[in-house]
């Protein structure tokens, strides 16, 4: 079938081969279309699986306000506030630090509400 002559009106009635790429049809795959076959084994890592042999531990984030049962978040407490914004200034997600989601919503008020009245910096030191 690689070797079959096709009439094109293109070219003016000259005969032309069809090359392979030509005879296909719309699903067939081609030399570069992923069908190789079966893979081999993959290679190993120099040094086994892992050296150690155990995973990093992360240990669970708990709420700060939660166990210590502070109900309330002062936007006057510049202390406690100080340690849930980053350096640059931004305030630090939940996901890092581990505050659920009803206090981390009052903690940002009340970062916000600090930052109004100049307690703490809106942005960081450059």
């Amino acid at each position: 079938m690689a070797d079959e002559t096709t009439r094109t009106p293109s070219n003016g009635g000259e005969t032309a081969t069809a090359t392979p790429s030509q005879e296909r049809g719309p699903g067939e795959r081609g030399p570069g279309g992923g069908d190789r076959g079966p893979r081999g084994p993959r290679p190993q890592r120099p040094g086994g699986p892992r050296e150690g042999g155990r995973k990093y531990f992360r240990r669970k984030k708990v709420c700060k306000f939660c166990v210590e049962k502070i109900d309330s978040i002062n936007y006057k407490d510049v202390r406690l506030l100080a340690q849930f914004v980053a350096e640059s200034g931004k305030i630090v997600p939940r996901r890092l630090t581990g505050v659920c989601t009803p206090h981390q919503r009052r903690l940002s008020t009340a970062i916000k509400q600090a930052r109004n009245i100049a307690l703490l910096p809106f942005a960081g030191r450059a």
